[in-house]
């Protein structure tokens, strides 16, 4: 009988069992697992570097855009105040103006690719799991931010203007100035914009653990309050009839967001 080559190996291990039975890895850890090649702190900056390049020049690419359409936003956006004059109260004032409308709307325009930039930097950094998560959380976001936009044209700013028109029309006739026109309607559709991430943030929270939908809910009385001082201050007017409607929907915001935080779990 001849000693086995030192070329032969056993084929199969001492329990019996072959190598090709051998567990695979668990789906927890591949979740977890990064499969992107580690970056050096320079290429990392570097990267950086061009995603916000690339992100000026898509603003600056939408403000030039819109300010060739500006004549069109701006009557858009005085849609909402029927029966005003508007106007011209130094000289330049509709150009900068026009300047500030094409920067809020270029900016708007330009999001999308902003956006798509800022999660292209930091998806390399996250796990399979968290990324699966990403999209969902974009999209939702996006959703609400148009449309707390269209509830700020559609019902925010005309109630908040019949308010004022209404107010003193027998006493005074309605000029207004159209610089401080815009400041109003721009900063009321942006921060009624960023007043609908509101679920958004809940998820965010109920999903890394900090905050569950049963804690959320327990603090109704504070959120009411909350609300409340959020529509006094995310408001340029003081009326009461837009800062109600305003909390009102924070209110609704809140509460769907707990609905949402509790259908995933948390």
């Amino acid at each position: 009988m001849t000693a086995p080559s030192d070329l032969e190996t056993t084929s199969t291990p001492q329990n019996g069992k072959s190598l090709i039975d051998a567990p695979v890895i668990d789906d927890a850890i591949e979740d977890d697992a990064i499969d992107d090649i580690e970056m050096s702190l320079f290429d990392h900056l570097e990267e950086l570097r061009q995603r916000i390049f690339y992100a000026l020049i898509a603003v600056v690419l939408g403000v030039i855009g819109c300010f060739v359409f500006v004549n069109k936003i701006v009557q858009l956006l005085e849609v909402p105040a029927q029966g005003v004059k508007f106007l011209q109260l130094s000289p330049g004032e509709y150009f900068f103006v026009s300047i500030k409308v094409a920067g809020y709307s270029g900016l708007l325009v330009a999001s999308p690719f902003v956006l798509y930039q800022i999660i292209q930097f930091v998806l390399p950094g996250l796990t399979r799991r968290e990324r699966r998560l990403i999209g969902p959380i974009v999209l939702g976001s996006s959703f609400l931010f148009v449309g707390g936009l269209f509830f700020a044209y559609i019902a925010l700013i005309p109630a908040a203007l019949n308010f004022f028109i209404t107010y003193g029309e027998d006493v005074v006739e309605q000029l207004w100035s159209i610089d401080r026109y815009f400041e109003f309607v721009l900063l009321l559709l942006f921060s009624t914009g960023l007043a609908f991430q509101i679920p958004v943030i809940q998820v965010l929270l109920g999903l890394l653990g900090i905050v569950n939908s049963k804690q959320m809910l327990s603090g109704w009385r504070y959120v009411i309050l909350g609300g409340a001082v959020l529509g006094a201050v995310l408001t340029p007017s003081t009326d009461p009839v837009t800062q109600s409607l305003l909390a009102g929907a924070i209110l609704g915001l809140y509460f769907g967001g707990i609905g949402m935080t509790k259908l995933i779990g948390k």
